[in-house]
């Protein structure tokens, strides 16, 4: 079955019906629910998942958005087609690598170093203001898509 690092962002992005790569983001999650796709989320990505989500939400006007966050990240964490990357001190040294050399966000450090130890892709919903000036380098060395790239 072919593997994703996700981003927080692609995540976002499935659960905003007005997002401009919601439709994209819905092919994703389309193919992790029917098998096709499995996604390695790391822990760091689901605590952000629920800050984002929670915010969001609370935007909306939704009753108890903290709990409609939560149950988002359970339904995530509960997927068949998830799979949660624990930390190990492999990707705990390939994130602080990727931090250390890129200077990127801690969580996109987690998706890359996720891509490089499980040799899969890095999805993004697109590239982060950090990412551009080394957005050569990071493409020779990970397998990144952006769905912004597919609008």
């Amino acid at each position: 079955m072919t593997k994703a690092s996700v981003d927080t962002s692609v995540i976002i992005e499935y659960i905003d019906e007005k997002g401009e790569c919601h439709e994209q983001a819905k092919v994703i999650f389309s193919a992790f629910l029917a098998g096709k796709l499995e996604a390695i989320i790391p822990s760091p990505i689901l605590a952000e998942v629920y800050y984002v989500a929670s915010r969001i939400y609370q935007k909306l006007g939704v009753k108890d958005p903290e709990t409609i966050a939560m149950k988002l990240v359970e339904w995530l964490y509960r997927l068949p087609t998830v799979i949660i990357a624990d930390t190990s001190l492999d990707l705990a040294l390939e994130v602080g690598k990727i931090k250390l050399r890129y200077k990127l966000a801690l969580t996109d450090c987690y998706v890359l170093a996720i891509s490089k130890i499980y040799n899969c892709t890095a999805l993004f919903k697109k590239p982060e203001k950090e990412m551009l000036e080394n957005i050569e380098q990071l493409k020779e060395n990970y397998r990144i898509v952006f769905l912004k790239d597919y609008v």
